[in-house]
């Protein structure tokens, strides 16, 4: 019998991975789409008059199973894939793109959902039911139910080969970063280095069959450190380059003509439906409303940032020079002087701060931290299945004892693992009649591996990182709403990044850090004096950090705004687009699109702006935090009840206003960033 179409019969209904076997996915996935039409085929046999409960809810809860397998299949498509699993994801994707579009080009369906959205009195409803049935409605509509049967062929078409291009975009970059390896026989090419970094790249290429020489890949926890310490610029060049080259290089792995399909087939796909282009039709359905809103809240914001981070690079500039160093810094040089420069000014880096940050003492630091806001309690469950031994399960409940969420954490980088951290969700959360389901969320990282002499020791990037994720994982877990479709991060995308970027703000307080912020030796509580270098060095390069962020958001919002004719060489126009927010030169036959995931494999699209845009309401946010205490019981309940518990029920600027008495006020993240002078 098949795991995935059997009650479960494990530990809270969670995914029985060790039972699951690769060749189970495909007719899992086929039969759930055969359950899932027959749910839709009984909603259209309904003789009554369409109503709420028989059309809008019921279509909310059919094809629950086939929504489980698939999340389970592409979760473990991103962290812990294989040519098999690549295989297969190219056969299940369009599956599941023709069932979607035989749901919302229904015409005899679309018409029991346009009869309820247009005579039901929504004064009866809930707001979470007329968010539900606005919700159901647009879906229909966004997806081709108001166009003519030639065109819903044709956006049917555009739907299946917009799903295989992703998949091949992200098996492209994956491919790309496997492969690469710089192995170097020559200790003295590893000077600069830490010692324990030195360790790690001697147990990769161990790892990779060169034993008694030194690897340093593209993945994160391998580049970053070498771009970082590594004194030898031709080698730091060198790997730049591997790195900012990905799928550029012409051969099968290739991004740019993947990207040019991509752009134009979502171009095509927004004015068959009625849209001027991609960002209009993605906007729609964001707090920013309009491409013009973005461009020029990105515009404002560079305005703002550039003049700070030509400052930023011409001190740069100068220190290097009077360490030696290049006469005029390129991209390779930036994180090796930008290093050195930080410890000068501040007495701080980040193998000062490393001791402290063990990464199983930072986990319980998130967990603390989390209990102290929102009452919950994590305790790990080895009797829950994992996709790798690397994987932890925890339960994950409230004082009371009242089960909340389960909860898996994965944070090494390995071969079938995707670059990047992420949160991401194998159930969600919802209420049926009297029954409610609660939630399984999991984050992905790829965090330094522990050495055989060292454990996992996080750099304060790798912290702030793991925090971001679990605020995420917070959203999930705390969901509190009857639809699954509305619940957790179901909200409005340029607001899904609030609850993330939010908690990063703990990792800066001297009250949070003393939780878990301890020498892995010595037990030692991080010194007052290192805390208050941290929080002084905070704003280091925040001109230049936010330019680098609002280049890609200007890219991204181009990209989906442009006629696709105009894509004619991806080089030139990524130079030309970015250009304003270059403040260092550029470097030739380098770009970022080729691998730019999170608009081409990820969610992203026209939507990368939505970091900076969150930080805005993360920084207004947490300034009410720390008017209150960062801890303060009544902020951190507005919080919960109106943020993470809510969803996408409601507008998130009336939760947002719920939360803080008021719309957001851009002045506070421009005075964190050291963007405005505080008042």
């Amino acid at each position: 019998m098949n795991p995935l179409l059997i009650d479960f019969k494990t530990p809270f209904d969670t995914a029985p991975f060790d039972k699951i076997k690769t060749e189970n996915y495909l007719p899992a996935i086929k039969a759930a789409i055969e359950e899932a039409k027959s749910e839709i085929a009984a909603i259209k046999k309904v003789k009554e008059i369409p109503t709420f409960q028989n059309t809008i809810e019921a279509l909310e809860v059919a094809g629950a199973r086939l929504d489980r397998i698939s999340s389970i299949f592409f979760n473990l498509n991103s962290a812990e894939t294989n040519d098999e699993i690549q295989k297969l994801a190219r056969e299940i994707s369009p599956l599941l793109t023709t069932y979607s579009n035989d749901i919302m080009l229904d015409q005899e369906l679309f018409d029991r959902v346009k009869s309820v959205y247009d005579q039901i009195d929504k004064s009866q409803l809930s707001t979470e039911q007329q968010t539900l049935l606005e919700k159901t409605y647009k879906g229909f509509a966004r997806n081709g139910a108001l166009l003519d049967e030639k065109k819903k062929e044709r956006l049917r078409a555009i739907d299946n080969d917009l799903a295989q291009l992703s998949l091949k975009f992200g098996e492209n970059v994956l491919a790309e970063t496997n492969r690469y390896e710089l192995i170097l026989e020559d200790v003295s090419d590893l000077d600069g280095l830490p010692q324990d970094e030195i360790a790690a790249a001697a147990e990769l290429a161990s790892e990779r069959g060169h034993e008694g020489k030194w690897a340093v890949t593209l993945a994160y926890p391998s580049y970053i450190p070498f771009m970082t310490y590594a004194q030898n610029r031709a080698l730091r060049e060198k790997l730049f380059m591997a790195y900012n080259t990905k799928c550029l290089k012409g051969d099968e792995f290739d991004n740019t003509q993947v990207i040019k399909d991509i752009i134009t087939l979502r171009d095509e796909r927004a004015k068959l439906l009625g849209y001027d282009s991609f960002a209009d039709f993605v906007l729609e359905e964001r707090m920013a409303e309009k491409p013009k809103k973005v461009t020029d809240f990105l515009s404002d914001m560079l305005e703002k940032a550039k003049p700070v981070a030509l400052k930023e690079m011409q001190e740069l500039q100068d220190f290097a020079r009077k360490m030696g160093g290049p006469e005029k810094l390129q991209k390779w040089d930036l994180a090796f002087y930008a290093e050195k420069l930080k410890k000068e000014k501040f007495a701080i880096d980040d193998e000062l701060l490393k001791p402290y940050f063990k990464l199983e003492n930072v986990i319980e630091g998130v967990f603390l931290v989390a209990g102290k806001l929102y009452d919950l309690q994590f305790k790990e469950n080895k009797d829950i299945p994992v996709y790798h031994p690397e994987v932890k399960a925890y339960e994950v409940s409230d004082s009371q004892g009242r089960h909340v969420a389960v909860f898996y954490a994965d944070f090494f980088p390995r071969a079938g693992k995707r670059n990047g951290a992420w949160m991401t969700s194998y159930r969600g959360q919802n209420k049926r009649k009297e029954q409610e389901q609660r939630p399984h969320i999991s984050i992905v990282c790829n965090f330094t591996k522990p050495t055989s002499t060292k454990p996992s020791l996080l750099t304060f990037n790798e912290v702030t990182t793991l925090f971001h994720e679990f605020g995420h994982a917070l959203h999930g877990m705390l969901a509190d709403g009857h639809y699954e479709s509305l619940s957790g991060t179901n909200v409005y995308w340029d607001f899904v990044e609030l609850p993330s970027q939010i908690f990063e703000n703990w990792c800066y307080e001297k009250e949070a850090l003393d939780l878990f912020a301890k020498h892995y030796e010595t037990g030692e509580a991080i010194p007052s004096t290192l805390v208050e270098k941290i929080k002084a060095s905070a704003n280091f390069h925040a001109g230049y950090q936010t330019i680098r962020q609002l280049s890609f958001g200007i890219l991204d919002m181009t990209y989906h705004s442009i006629d696709p004719a105009e894509l004619k060489d991806i080089l030139a126009f990524e130079e030309s687009t970015t250009r304003e927010a270059n403040v260092l030169p550029n470097v030739s036959g380098t770009a970022i699109s080729p691998s730019f995931s999170h608009i081409f494999q990820g969610g992203y699209a026209a939507g990368y702006y939505s970091y900076k845009w969150a930080e805005v309401l993360d920084a207004d946010a947490f300034e009410y935090f720390l008017e209150a205490g960062i801890f303060d019981p009544k902020v951190s309940q507005l919080f919960k009840e109106h943020i993470l518990s809510a969803g996408g029920r409601e507008h998130p600027m009336t939760l947002y206003k719920r939360f803080r008495g008021r719309e957001p006020k851009p002045e506070a993240l421009l005075r964190r960033a050291g963007l405005l002078k505080a008042s």
